[in-house]
């Protein structure tokens, strides 16, 4: 059975508000599906639910074809990192051990996950006593106890310093290799160009992308060949006789839209125009996403002039 997340026309409401709103999507084994939206979007409640902490007003969220509470010791199905719970006055090794005999996973998987997350050192430390990036990891260690298929990850590289970033999108790489579903919510666009394969984006409780991040970014960005040349009029009247729509940027150079970098190359080859630059200029995740949830944005800050 495959191990994906289904979410069918999930709607929660909260009084009058309403968080979510019909959603559906999947999200499929085997590649890291990033998480996206605005403040406000409804991607925690939606993570929530795909869990059981929080009851759909209306659908469902399937994992593995069976909704959360159905799931019998859920830990060696669904590991989730929604946020970082642990009794402060336990030690590191004695917060997995009890998770551990909660869902019958051996004591000796505790070590396992210690190690993989780099925490063997400080398993007899106290919960209260961790940095927070120390306790990001403990979160991760909980989440990948019962060697879960499917993974639920909320912001992982919150507190984490460079080396941590470097680790954990190694680890979620490496888990999706593995044919495991991999679920990231993050704010860091950055870092989801670097990690994610695939992209579910929302908006106001709706869904506004699912694609990947290439298709994504496509999508919603404008995208041109830049041309720097000491002979603009000549540059442009050869890109518009080839039927090629060209905009002049505030500094003087050349935008050549909808077109490749050969035949630009190929044409002023060909005029014997000389040229200084001639570059692709693709926009960025962070650019394509702000267009995109422009619209769907519940908390803007003034913009001061």
């Amino acid at each position: 059975m495959s191990a994906a997340i289904e979410v069918r026309r999930l709607t929660k409401r909260y009084g009058r508000t309403t968080a979510v709103d019909g959603l559906s999507f999947e999200v499929q084994p085997g590649r890291v599906t990033g998480f996206l939206g605005p403040n406000g979007a409804g991607k925690s409640t939606t993570m929530r639910a795909i869990v059981g902490l929080d009851r759909p007003t209306d659908g469902e969220v399937l994992v593995a074809g069976r909704r959360y509470e159905q799931l019998e010791q859920p830990l060696r199905h669904v590991g989730a990192l929604l946020d970082v719970s642990v009794h402060t006055g336990r030690t590191v090794r004695a917060h997995l051990t009890g998770l551990a005999r909660s869902n019958r996973i051996p004591d000796a998987r505790v070590g396992e996950v210690l190690d993989l997350v780099g925490l063997t050192d400080v398993a007899g430390k106290r919960a209260k006593g961790l940095s927070l990036g120390m306790a990001q990891r403990l979160g991760v260690a909980a989440a990948l106890l019962g060697d879960p298929q499917v993974l639920l990850l909320d912001e992982p590289v919150n507190g984490l310093d460079p080396e941590g970033i470097l680790w954990i999108r190694a680890l979620m790489k490496r888990l999706a290799a593995e044919g495991r579903t991999v679920f990231v919510s993050s704010h860091l666009m950055s870092e989801m160009a670097l990690t994610a394969d695939h992209l579910i984006v929302i908006g106001q409780g709706r869904l506004l992308a699912d694609s990947s991040v290439t298709e994504f970014v496509s999508r919603n960005s404008r995208s041109f060949i830049l041309i720097r040349t000491p002979e603009p009029e000549k540059a442009r009247d050869a890109l518009a006789g080839a039927g090629i729509e060209v905009v002049t940027g505030a500094d003087g150079t050349l935008e050549a839209l909808d077109t490749t970098l050969e035949t630009v190359g190929a044409l002023v080859a060909r005029h014997q125009i000389t040229v200084y630059e001639i570059s692709p200029q693709v926009a960025s995740l962070e650019e394509a996403f702000m267009q995109l949830t422009s619209d769907a944005v519940d908390y803007r800050a003034k913009q001061e002039v």
